[in-house]
């Protein structure tokens, strides 16, 4: 048993997309609820836990499997990779927070990122606490919000694009993903579709810092009523 496992307050499994640029501000964000005396289990992918350096400190490491345990993810095969994960991802996903449940600390919160959508789903099937991390500023999520909702036309063809809460932005301010329209097709698909079940979460938690972008963070929580 972990030290302090059976007097812990809660047990949040963390669900990162499989590159280091997600793992990283998840497992950041998961160190700080441990020192709150949280329970914190980082689900990994069998390729990414290959990989991974040698591991110290206080948030324990389970492997899920996305369907590609030798290969991982790759930005070529997205549309491949992304409709595999989900299929395998829930089930592998499934069967570790059920074995979990006869730990002293079963797990209460799926904090998942919101590339991956269907954690949320699962969260909900198993009557648990869903909460999006997004890795990216309050900015960027923003622009790509508005992408969704369709007020950013893509392609870009205007000189100068308003967008509520930021400055007026040239197309080569965008995200490359916007700027250059229909270069990254699947990759663009897995950025946008992270808002298709948001209104389910209990919780939106954003990895940035408050007073830099306070009027974005006003906004964001006005479309979502809940940031």
């Amino acid at each position: 048993m972990e030290k302090g496992e059976e007097d812990c307050k809660a047990h949040c499994l963390i669900l990162p997309f499989p590159i280091q640029g997600h793992i990283n501000p998840m497992l950041q964000f998961a160190r700080r609820l441990r020192h709150k005396g949280i329970k914190v289990t980082l689900a990994a992918t069998k390729h990414v836990f290959k990989s991974m350096q040698e591991y110290s400190g206080s948030v324990s490491v389970e492997t899920i499997s996305d369907g590609f345990d030798e290969t991982g993810f790759k930005g070529e095969s997205a549309d491949e990779y992304s409709s595999r994960f989900r299929q395998v991802g829930t089930q592998t996903l499934e069967e570790l927070i059920q074995r979990l449940k006869s730990s002293c600390c079963p797990v209460d919160c799926i904090i998942y990122d919101p590339f991956l959508p269907w954690g949320l789903d699962l969260a909900k099937k198993l009557g648990l606490v869903g909460a999006a991390f997004f890795t990216q500023s309050c900015a960027v999520d923003h622009i790509y919000y508005h992408a969704y909702k369709g007020d950013v036309k893509l392609p870009l063809s205007d000189s100068e694009i308003l967008i509520p809460g930021l400055p007026p932005l040239k197309p080569s301010d965008m995200p490359s993903f916007l700027y250059v329209h229909g270069s990254y097709p699947p990759l663009f698909d897995i950025v946008v579709s992270q808002f298709q079940n948001i209104e389910k979460a209990d919780w939106l938690l954003f990895n940035t810092f408050h007073k830099l972008e306070e009027e974005v963070k006003l906004l964001l929580q006005h479309h979502f009523e809940f940031v």
